[in-house]
């Protein structure tokens, strides 16, 4: 791996892996999108980061971006620091959890080995953070996600919200208000084939609600 990995390398990296999904590959512009960079500049790097003497990805012309075993590394690294920060900020200093994302993407590049090592003993080596998503371990191994989206349900079955997008803080507001946060069940009472909109009774809420696609693709649930 190279001596330094800067801060923006990092950024790559962490996209790439979320993006990449289980063994597929990055598009550029999915890339360019996510990190707000013109889609020539994120060729650019991608080719510089395939070039290298220790190369972190593997880039082909029209088909994508994926990682190297030391890309892959480097970006589990990087994930498993903001998502032990997160469940820091939610735990120990009481954020709120639409309050966390912003400030670990901050202080997931600046903080040491020592002090990760730290805050996981003193949170009791937690497994999901705050927003339900898997932490990497410390040795940077992924745990199997068996998760599904909450969209693919349909009517008269039941399953347990696991984990949450955490991008959009207006929707995780959304959702700790109508009572749609990890280890809670969830049973579909109805399903509109005229729009993909469920109708959920969530327990411990007296009333069902009704949530679209836009909703429904963000949260991911085991039956």
């Amino acid at each position: 791996m190279p001596e330094i990995i800067t801060q923006s390398i990092q950024d790559y990296l962490k996209h790439i892996y979320e993006l990449s999904g289980n063994g597929g590959s990055a598009s550029t512009n999915d890339l360019a999108a996510r990190l707000n960079i013109a889609p020539a500049s994120v060729t650019g790097m991608l080719q510089k980061l395939a070039n290298a003497k220790s190369p972190l990805v593997v880039y082909k012309k029209h088909q994508g971006v994926t990682l190297t075993k030391n890309g892959e590394k480097a970006a589990l690294e990087v994930i498993r620091h903001h998502r032990l920060l997160e469940t820091f900020l939610v735990n120990t200093l009481g954020y709120s959890w639409d309050e966390v994302h912003c400030e670990a993407d901050k202080l997931e590049h600046v903080i040491s080995e020592d002090f990760e090592a730290r805050m996981a003993e003193a949170l009791g080596h937690p497994t999901r953070d705050p927003h339900g998503e898997l932490i990497p371990t410390a040795d940077l191994i992924m745990p199997a996600d068996e998760s599904c989206p909450l969209a693919s349900l349909r009517t008269d079955e039941t399953a347990t919200v696991r984990r949450v997008s955490d991008d959009d803080p207006a929707l995780l507001r959304h959702l700790r208000e109508i009572g749609v946060v990890p280890e809670v069940k969830v049973t579909v009472k109805n399903y509109s084939e005229f729009d993909g909109n469920l109708t959920l009774k969530v327990e411990g809420q007296k009333s069902n609600v009704v949530l679209g696609t836009a909703v429904t693709s963000q949260v991911f649930v085991e039956r």
